[in-house]
C-alpha cells in the first residue's frame, strides 16, 4: 500500500470511529482543511516539474475524491441514524384507538345567564349590554350614590386610570339603555304622548375588591328595569316570583320581601327565597336585592318622576347557579377544573 492508498483508509477509519457531525467535521479538518494533510501534498506540487506535477496531481486527486466519497457517506450515515432515533421517539402505535375529541359545553354560570334571558325575555324584557370599564357618573352619581357611599371606597371597587374604574355592578347598563330609550321617544314624551315602557335586564361580569367561598373579586350580576307610567311594587313582587318559580322549577317556592335601603330605590327591599323540599327545605336564602327606582334615579335618565314610575332588582347569576346544582363553593366555578366544569355539560 502506498502513501496515498494509507491516507484515505486513514480518512476512511478516522471517519467510521466519527459518533456526531461535530467529531466528523473535526476528522474532516485532518485531511482536506486548510492545513489538512492533502492540502499539504497538493501545496507540494509546486516543486515538482511539469510532467511530474501532471502524475502526481492525478493521483492526489483520486486520493482526495475519495476521501471526500467517505467523508459523504459518512454525514449521510449520520443523518439517517438521526432520523431514525427521531422516528423511533416519535413512534405511534396506529393500531391503537383514537383519540376522540369530547365535546365543549357552556360554563354553568353560561348556563343560568342564558335561562334568565330566557325567562325574562318571555315576559317582554330586552336584554342590554355595556362597557365593563365605567365612569363614575354611570356606575354611582346616576344611581344616587354620594360621594361619601363605602362603595366608592378603594376597598371596595378597582378604579383605573382616567378616573376610570370596573364597574362594580351591571345597573350603570339600566342607565345607559334608559338615556337612549329617552332620547329615542323624546318628542313623544314632552308632547305628551308618553312612550313605550323601558322593560330591561342587564346580565354581565362586575368587578369588587372581595374573595372567599362565596365572593369573587370578578362576578356576574343581573339587574333589572322596568319603568312606565303606571308600574307598582305589586309588578315586582309578580315578576319576581314568577322568575324564580320558573328558574328553580318549583311552584311551591315562597317568596319574602324584607324591608332594607338601597341609594337607588325607595322603598326598597330585599328578596328571600324558602324551597318546601330538598336538602334546603325550611331556609329562608337571599337571592336580590330590589326597590322601586327613586326619583332622583328617574330624573337622571331623563324623566318626571312625578310622570314615570318603576321598579329595579338586582341578583347574583353565580349564587343562582350555586342553589340550582348545589355547589357550596363560588371559587369552583374559575378554578377551570375540567372534572368539575364537565359535570354541567
Amino acid at each position: 500500500m502506498n502513501e496515498l492508498d494509507s491516507l484515505v483508509a486513514s480518512a476512511q477509519t478516522l471517519f467510521a470511529q466519527s459518533a456526531t457531525p461535530a467529531e466528523l467535521e473535526n476528522a474532516k479538518a485532518q485531511f482536506l482543511g486548510k492545513s489538512g494533510r492533502i492540502t499539504e501534498l497538493m501545496k507540494g506540487l509546486a516543486a515538482l516539474s511539469v510532467e511530474d506535477k501532471k502524475t502526481r496531481g492525478a493521483v492526489i486527486n483520486q486520493a482526495k475524491q475519495a476521501i471526500e466519497a467517505a467523508l459523504n457517506q459518512r454525514r449521510q450515515d449520520l443523518a439517517d441514524a438521526e432520523l431514525q432515533a427521531q422516528l423511533k421517539a416519535e413512534a405511534l402505535d396506529v393500531t391503537l384507538p383514537g383519540r376522540a375529541r369530547a365535546n365543549g359545553g357552556l360554563h354553568p354560570v353560561s348556563l343560568t345567564l342564558e335561562r334568565i334571558e330566557a325567562i325574562f325575555g318571555s315576559m317582554g324584557f330586552e336584554v342590554a349590554d355595556g362597557p365593563e370599564i365605567e365612569t363614575d357618573w354611570f356606575n354611582f352619581t346616576a344611581l344616587n350614590t354620594p360621594e361619601d357611599h363605602p362603595a366608592r371606597s378603594m376597598h371596595d371597587t378597582f378604579y383605573v386610570e382616567g378616573g376610570h374604574l370596573l364597574r362594580t355592578h351591571t345597573s350603570p347598563m339600566q342607565i345607559r339603555h334608559a338615556v337612549q330609550h329617552v332620547k329615542r321617544y323624546r318628542q313623544q314624551i314632552d308632547a305628551g304622548q308618553g312612550m313605550p315602557e323601558i322593560r330591561v335586564i342587564a346580565p354581565g361580569r362586575t368587578y369588587r375588591v372581595d374573595s372567599d367561598a362565596t365572593h369573587s373579586p370578578m362576578f356576574h350580576q343581573c339587574e333589572g328595569l322596568w319603568i312606565g307610567e303606571n308600574v307598582s311594587f305589586k309588578d315586582l313582587k309578580v315578576v319576581f316570583t314568577d322568575f324564580c318559580r320558573t328558574f328553580f322549577e318549583s311552584d311551591d317556592l315562597v317568596l319574602r320581601f324584607r324591608p332594607s335601603f338601597f341609594p337607588f330605590t325607595e322603598p326598597s327591599a330585599e328578596i328571600d327565597i324558602q324551597f318546601a323540599s330538598g336538602p334546603l327545605a325550611g331556609r329562608w336564602l337571599e337571592v336580590a336585592g330590589s326597590g322601586q327606582v327613586h326619583p332622583n334615579v328617574v330624573r337622571n335618565m331623563g324623566l318626571d318622576p312625578e310622570r314615570f314610575i318603576g321598579f329595579a332588582f338586582g341578583m347574583g347569576p353565580d349564587r343562582l347557579t350555586m342553589l340550582r346544582y348545589g355547589v357550596n363553593d363560588l371559587r369552583l366555578f374559575f378554578d377551570g377544573d375540567i372534572r368539575f366544569l364537565r359535570q354541567f355539560q
